[in-house]
């Protein structure tokens, strides 16, 4: 059994290829979603069962949106190491810019090189003019990424369901190119 192919473009890195959904890629999902540890910023650690209904809300979001996170597969080794990419739930503010990866792929700079993939795709293939990130207090690992990437803070937001969050504001289109225009690689193909 195998998904129905999307129309999601991939987005190459140097190290990573950002792709669409595949059934397999349950296996990177429950290694996130399924262990209080890695599941703690995102919601909270959940049952197979409610990871599988995650995929399909991921799956289903392109054909809401016209947009998803993307899953994040290392080139060298093929292994889908978590997803990154634009978002857009109900409960949100605005879109943002989400991610989360393996515990093992952690630490590793692949969180900074596919964020920025997918600011270069979301400000010059969906037209944004702005991207958020929302993060929740305690997670100083994604408020460093924030800064690293030049967001800044600017409030707080209650969700339904969740600890307190801070939202992050990206840079604009015309200052992300200005700052990081040379380090965005991606190529991007249908």
């Amino acid at each position: 059994m195998s998904f129905t192919e999307l129309p999601v473009p991939s987005l190459e890195t140097e190290r990573l290829v950002m792709r669409s959904w595949q059934e397999q890629d349950f296996e990177c999902l429950k290694s996130i979603f399924c262990h209080e540890e890695t599941a703690r910023y995102v919601g909270g650690a959940r049952s197979e069962h409610m990871v599988w209904r995650q995929m399909a809300t991921i799956i289903g979001h392109w054909h809401m949106r016209g947009f998803t996170v993307f899953a994040v597969e290392r080139k060298d080794d093929g292994k889908t190491i978590g997803y990154a990419g634009p978002w857009y739930p109900l409960e949100w503010p605005e879109p943002e810019i989400g991610y989360a990866l393996i515990p093992e792929a952690q630490g590793k700079g692949y969180a900074f090189e596919a964020v920025l993939a997918a600011l270069g795709y979301v400000y010059d293939e969906l037209g944004w003019e702005t991207a958020i990130s929302v993060i929740e207090r305690e997670n100083e690992g994604s408020r460093s990424l924030a800064k690293r990437l030049r967001a800044h803070l600017v409030g707080d937001i209650i969700l339904p369901e969740r600890p307190p969050a801070e939202i992050w504001r990206h840079l604009s289109p015309t200052a992300f190119k200005e700052q990081f225009g040379s380090r965005v690689v991606a190529s991007i193909s249908d």
